[in-house]
């Protein structure tokens, strides 16, 4: 999924490898009992952690207050309370009014539990998967969710959602009704284990409702839903509310007892991270995930701190940290050489940028799929190496030979090796410093390099960097501009080098196809920011897709990351095993934290016991902030 939203709200999607689990039979409306296996839940393991008739999630308090009013921050601004199109900038937590045919277990790699279905059932050769919705199923103006429903929200989606969505449910064949209840989803190719949990991800939308509207048109009508909340009180572009649904349909079913315990949800829009954090240290709102290591090194000094009124805590996770990077548009000309991006590789200086602007509090990455058994390490050998093998007169040397390490420096700031190795890099591929310029001898192009950014912070991170490459007789230049141009341009792959970053599950899947493959690389809004265009890594994509078990997910996802990095796609940038976060002293939370998530939204609750929250729900009014 991308990542505009809220980071607080982006779902964590569950792209597996599914293998089915068997559990007490319960039949499917009008499907018979012998064409598949039939289960409370998907995962990717042999057995379930959650059996049939469990209570509810263990990283949750079940008996956790309800009510009171919590208040966030976004940057920018939005125009649309519709999330699933490409068009319009989407208020903060829009999707928190709908609910999943499947819920997510936070605490469990890549399992799925049934939310608005009762019972799931897949065919034992992963053709098809069929989901019975509950009885009970309600939207907010009492309708019952039907299969139809079901079967307009995966074609709107197709046809109209987001680019994304056509790409995430291409092997999705046909959608039918079934039974009163029942929806059978059928593939187009057998095998694929992680598409019924895919499915299950799918946000159900009302057909009564969106018949005669403009699916694709930005809108702030406040849409209907289904889900634990419902949007209240919308400010365009400035404040967006969402209210707790007292009498939701779903709010006992194991899948959520426990959670959604906030009365109200604001978000407060401010024009930039700086405005937005000096309001917090004010109240004006309660919660902040924390990613500008100075400012958590040196800003968390004012006095509501200091006394406990407001709290700085660090979390740890055992979530896969992915890739962030400088990310080359390979689209671009200059870029098409790999030994170009090695080169430009050698002028960012990780330690010396770690040491004096980061306090330290990174590590540097070194795959695509850091902090997971999924990384690659040492030189492929066994199962991953019988599957690279094949494309070895296809693949750079060094992926057999040399395990990857990005270019490192004693932190001296004194870089002059590197830029060494960058200037023989780029003279070998015909580019050479002429004129103070660095030019290309063949073309007479001059190297030029714009890097995009959204955020302020970044600068002092990327000035070093371009310094650097001034250094090479590069035109480095930093583009700051707002979230909306910044979007616009990204959609388009209109840029030369931006920061962003590839979020990974426990068990990747289809969405590998969206970050990387050919078909994704010129198709406007996907994340294969770097317009990789490489048989061999659509090749592997597929293996990760269908492989049969965890060993050959794992062998195949260790040769996708080594191909990847020894394209040079991005610099590399570092990761935190940590959630670094800071609250205002309202909260109580659960004495177990998910293992994979931060959970913030969904298991927290305002603790009655603490001054502003109680009187909150007491109904009295809070202090001013």
């Amino acid at each position: 999924m991308t990542k505009s939203r809220h980071p607080l709200l982006n779902a964590a999607i569950a792209t597996t490898t599914v293998l089915w689990l068997s559990a007490t039979p319960v039949m499917a409306d009008n499907v018979a009992a012998d064409e598949g296996r039939v289960s409370h839940g998907l995962s990717l393991f042999d057995t379930l952690k959650y059996p049939p008739d469990f209570e509810h999630f263990e990283y949750v308090n079940p008996n956790a207050p309800k009510g009171g009013s919590v208040r966030l921050s976004s940057i920018g601004s939005f125009d649309t309370l519709n999330p699933f199109t490409l068009k319009g900038r989407p208020a903060a937590g829009a999707r928190l009014i709908y609910d999943q045919l499947l819920a997510l277990a936070a605490d469990e790699p890549s399992s799925e539990y049934g939310l608005l279905v009762e019972s799931i059932e897949v065919s034992e050769d992963k053709s098809w998967v069929a989901f019975t919705l509950r009885a009970e199923a309600r939207w907010h103006d009492g309708k019952p969710v039907t299969p139809e429903d079901v079967i307009f929200s995966l074609e709107i989606l197709k046809t109209k959602g987001q680019p994304f969505f056509r790409f995430y449910y291409a092997n999705v064949e046909k959608a039918e009704k079934t039974g009163p209840r029942t929806v059978k989803f059928s593939f187009s190719d057998a095998g694929n284990r992680e598409l019924p949990l895919i499915i299950g991800q799918l946000m159900v939308l009302p057909k009564h409702y969106w018949e005669g509207r403009d699916f694709e048109r930005t809108t702030l009508e406040p849409p209907l839903g289904s889900g634990p909340y419902k949007i209240g009180k919308v400010d365009p572009g400035r404040s967006f509310t969402l209210e707790r649904v007292e009498d939701y349909w779903a709010k006992d079913l194991p899948v959520n007892r426990g959670r959604y315990n906030f009365g109200t949800v604001r978000w407060e829009y401010y024009r930039d991270d700086t405005v937005a954090f000096e309001s917090f240290k004010t109240h004006g709102y309660d919660f902040i995930r924390e990613n500008n290591s100075k400012r958590w090194a040196t800003g968390y000094d004012f006095p509501a701190l200091k006394v406990g009124d407001a709290i700085k805590e660090a979390i740890g996770h055992e979530s896969p940290t992915g890739m962030q990077g400088f990310v080359f548009n390979t689209r671009r000309a200059k870029f098409a050489s790999p030994k170009v991006r090695q080169a430009l590789n050698y002028a960012f200086d990780f330690e010396w940028s770690n040491k004096n602007l980061f306090y330290g509090i990174y590590t540097r990455s070194r795959s695509y799929f850091s902090n997971s058994e999924l990384a690659s390490r040492g030189l492929p050998e066994g199962a991953e190496l019988a599957l690279l093998e094949p494309f070895r007169d296809n693949l750079p040397a060094e992926v057999f030979t040399t395990e990857y390490m990005p270019p490192q420096t004693d932190g001296s700031g004194k870089n002059r090796k590197n830029l060494l190795v960058a200037k023989n890099l780029l003279a070998a591929t015909g580019w050479k410093v002429v004129d103070k310029k660095l030019t290309h001898v063949d073309t007479g192009e001059v190297m030029e390099i714009e890097f995009l950014l959204i955020s302020p912070a970044f600068e002092r991170v990327v000035g070093p960097l371009t310094r650097n490459l001034k250094r090479l007789g590069i035109s480095a230049q930093i583009r700051l501009v707002d979230t909306a141009q910044y979007q616009n341009r990204v959609n388009e792959f209109d840029y030369d080098v931006v920061v962003n970053s590839w979020g990974q599950s426990l068990s990747p899947g289809n969405e590998q196809r969206d970050f990387w493959s050919i078909d994704a690389a010129d198709r406007p809004g996907s994340r294969n920011f770097a317009g990789i265009k490489d048989p061999v890594v659509d090749a592997l994509i597929d293996k990760i897709i269908y492989a049969p078990d965890r060993a050959s997910l794992v062998a195949a996802t260790r040769a996708l990351d080594r191909v990847l990095l020894w394209g040079h796609y991005v610099i590399p940038n570092w990761h935190t095993r940590e959630f670094r976060v800071a609250y205002w002293n309202r909260f109580g939370r659960p004495k177990i934290s998910s293992k994979y998530q931060l959970s913030f939204f969904d298991t927290w609750w305002l603790d009655p016991q603490k001054s502003s929250a109680g009187k909150e729900q007491k109904g009295e009014k809070a202090p001013a902030p």
